[in-house]
């Protein structure tokens, strides 16, 4: 069955989009193969895990790992790794600690001295330890701080460990950026879900812009972070945000909420231009993040490689009635039998002879003088491989379902 006409509309947006930006690229033209590398962000090593990192070893040319973490209240957070399964894919690992951003202050000397142990207990697993990277997420205003804590950090690491941090675009107007970048061997811009959540996860143009200009400020080689994953925003009855859910469930409630997603055709398109004129000194993408079979929000492994190999996305979902062991009873079953995941199509059109029927897993029935619809109220995404069952009907007559709008 072809994809219907809303998810060929989606591909030829893509495609156009793409070609604009490959169209203005080629005025300078700097085309080069960017690496991958990924970011293991994971608090607990789960066999999943573990399968994941071995199976995308081949695509991804180093790991950066949640090692420690630093929360608001000042308290530390370890993260245990599989060393034996980061030692088996023989690629270089550098050691991710996160600093709250919200957290006011700290002991330099003491974040200092809990780093070099988190380095030691690393190192006694066997683990050759390429460098060190600090994900803080500070106020602009305090960046001279920030800068005088990154002083005392390189000192202490000595060589040959490389240290590199975690960029914010907000940083960007910064007078105090330069002198930040000053202190590090390498930094990675951060360009996903870094405005408000309404406005999504990833906008490509606006992608574009905070490379070029972080380009402008860049001493030394440099990555950009893009999305691989999806995420849950939901907000008060005041409009704020009252919870991020991601690579881990939250217990706080709104009274809205929205599933956001980064689509890997967007990426691969992405990517696809930034490797036809890459940015002054850019080094490589590190991927957020490494997905695993139980991580719902992130891509299917099968999506995950296909960008990462630069291969051709397959779009194919279909949509089916079955029967079942009662002959009159139909299941109403959607199967994405692609390479790519896709958005959960916002309605569907339900044709029969009768009406006994109902949606499922997300989707209500619709009864209109037009027909039969069954329509989804939350944004979700069907990964490759994977069917999912959005309704039943009893009917003997004929019957058949199609995808009727692909957009949320």
């Amino acid at each position: 069955m072809p994809p219907s006409s809303n998810v060929l509309l989606r591909l030829l947006s893509c495609l156009a989009l793409g070609l604009f930006v490959l169209a203005t690229a080629a005025c300078s033209g700097r085309p080069v193969a960017l690496g991958n590398e990924a970011y293991i962000w994971q608090r607990q090593w789960t066999p999943a895990l573990g399968d994941a990192v071995r199976t995308s070893s081949d695509v991804v040319q180093g790991w950066r790992v949640l090692a420690a973490e630093l929360d608001g209240r000042g308290q530390w957070h370890l993260v245990e790794p599989d060393a034996a399964v980061l030692l088996a894919t023989g690629k270089p690992v550098t050691v991710v600690v996160r600093i709250e951003g919200q957290l006011a202050q700290w002991d330099a000397a003491d974040v200092i001295d809990h780093i070099q142990s988190v380095l030691a207990q690393w190192r006694g697993r066997g683990l050759r330890i390429a460098g060190v990277e600090i994900d803080h997420d500070c106020a602009t205003s305090r960046l001279p701080v920030y800068a005088r804590f990154l002083s005392l950090l390189r000192t202490s690491l000595g060589e040959p460990l490389r240290l590199s941090i975690t960029v914010l675009p907000t940083w960007l107007d910064s007078a105090s950026l330069d002198a930040l970048l000053a202190r590090v061997d390498e930094s990675v811009l951060q360009v996903h879900a870094v405005q408000s959540p309404r406005a999504g996860l990833f906008d490509p143009r606006q992608a574009h812009a905070w490379m070029d200009a972080f380009a402008r400020h860049a001493r030394g080689p440099w990555r950009v972070a893009l999305p691989a994953y999806g995420t849950r925003v939901s907000w008060d009855g005041q409009g704020r945000v009252a919870s991020i859910e991601s690579e881990r469930p939250t217990l706080v409630a709104g009274d809205e909420a929205s599933e956001l997603f980064a689509d890997p055709l967007a990426m691969q398109g992405f990517v696809s231009a930034l490797e036809a004129d890459a940015p002054q000194r850019l080094a490589g993408i590190v991927w957020f993040r490494v997905p695993t079979e139980d991580d719902a929000r992130a891509w299917s492994l099968a999506t995950w490689r296909a960008v990462l190999s630069r291969q051709p996305l397959v779009v194919s979902l279909l949509a089916q009635v079955r029967s079942a062991p009662d002959i009159a009873l139909r299941d109403l079953v959607l199967i994405n039998a692609g390479n790519a995941d896709l958005p959960l199509p916002s309605l569907l059109r339900l044709d029969a002879t009768c009406g006994n029927a109902d949606g499922i897993h997300g989707y209500a029935l619709q009864r209109t003088p037009h027909g039969l619809f069954l329509q989804r109220a939350q944004r979700g995404v069907l990964r490759a491989g994977r069917q999912l069952s959005v309704g039943w009907l009893r009917c003997d007559g004929g019957a058949a379902l199609r995808v009727e709008s692909s957009e949320p």
